[in-house]
């Protein structure tokens, strides 16, 4: 696929958070990270104690950005950043990355015909874009040059220096999964909505085991995440899944992340079921759904296709309209309600 059309390429169909997450926590993703782990040990060991950031969380985004750097894209960047800087969708975010990119050149870190990444600028063994590669990427093997194509520990140093000005917690964790009691008001499951996992303790969360969620492992705020709405697993998310989301503005991302660095250390399974049966809506669908939900006076925003804070408050009013679990996910039941003419 060409880099213009590549750019230009909006799915109309997207894989489930379940999907994603099957193919992310691989068992071969799983053992070639823990041998990884082994391999570099007196790396990461050093870069986690100047860094702060888990080794294990640095190892997942080694897997999931380049599959432990076996696949970090084969254009030139270059001529990627060029092309879509005179006809991409966003010029301006092509020509800053551009030039962002012939500094590095200039540094003398890497050559033109090296400088290897994906159709879109994304380059080295952890897919850093130009701009944060000038800004974050460390030369950690002291060889005068920050080699994150060809040098897992400057790729590595690099990422946790990206992680730690994003905001990451030395020793915290990044979350864990909850269970909800009954009654629980799903409105509360929303991006903005923060309280100290004693606040939610106090709503009834507890660990999918029965016992009290580790109140005293941190003073963060959490978040309440449904991935998949209210029939799904349920997480509390912390300032570290937070800082993941700086890397990748993708929960089923940060989810992979945070689940396969547990699964490094022999945890990360996940306890409740998801809704398998269900098929997410398409591109299409999606953009109907904001179209009906604005014609209600549900403000869903501009009819994109694109699930964002505006059309999962307008979804949640929505369903407390229909008297249904106001978890904020789109669902096919939700299409089909508001397709009908108001008040049948």
């Amino acid at each position: 696929m060409s880099v213009v059309k590549a750019d230009r390429s909006q799915p109309e169909f997207s894989r489930p958070v379940w999907e994603y997450l099957d193919g992310a926590i691989s068992a071969v993703r799983v053992r070639k990270g823990q041998a990884l782990l082994s391999q570099y040990a007196d790396d990461l060991q050093k870069i986690e104690q100047q860094y702060g950031v888990d080794r294990q969380a640095l190892v997942a985004v080694w897997g999931m950005e380049s599959n432990f750097g076996s696949f970090q894209g084969s254009q030139s960047v270059i001529r990627s950043l060029a092309t879509l800087a005179y006809e991409g969708r966003r010029p301006g975010f092509a020509q800053s990355q551009l030039l962002a990119a012939l500094e590095i050149i200039q540094h003398g870190d890497i050559t033109p015909d090296k400088m290897l990444g994906s159709w879109a600028g994304a380059m080295g063994q952890t897919q850093f874009i130009p701009t944060t590669y000038n800004t974050h990427a460390v030369d950690f093997d002291g060889d005068g040059r920050r080699d994150i194509w060809n040098t897992p520990a400057d790729a590595l140093a690099s990422t946790a220096h990206y992680l730690q000005s994003s905001g990451w917690q030395r020793g915290q964790p990044w979350g864990f999964e909850v269970v909800l009691g009954s009654g629980f008001d799903y409105s509360l499951a929303d991006s903005t909505t923060r309280k100290s996992l004693a606040e939610w303790q106090q709503l009834g969360l507890k660990q999918p085991d029965g016992s009290a969620i580790p109140v005293a492992a941190s003073q963060q705020q959490a978040v309440l995440l449904l991935p998949a709405g209210y029939r799904g697993p349920a997480f509390l998310v912390l300032d570290n899944f937070r800082a993941i989301l700086k890397y990748n503005n993708s929960t089923s991302y940060a989810l992979a992340i945070s689940l396969l660095s547990d699964r490094f250390k022999g945890a990360g399974y996940v306890v409740g079921a998801w809704p398998r049966g269900d098929t997410p809506l398409s591109r299409s669908e999606r953009i109907e759904l904001q179209s009906l939900l604005s014609a209600r006076q549900y403000d869903a925003g501009a009819p994109d296709g694109i699930i964002g804070a505006n059309t999962r408050k307008a979804i949640r009013s929505a369903q407390q309209s229909f008297g249904w679990p106001a978890d904020g996910y789109p669902t096919h039941e939700l299409l089909e309600a508001l397709r009908k003419p108001a008040g049948q």
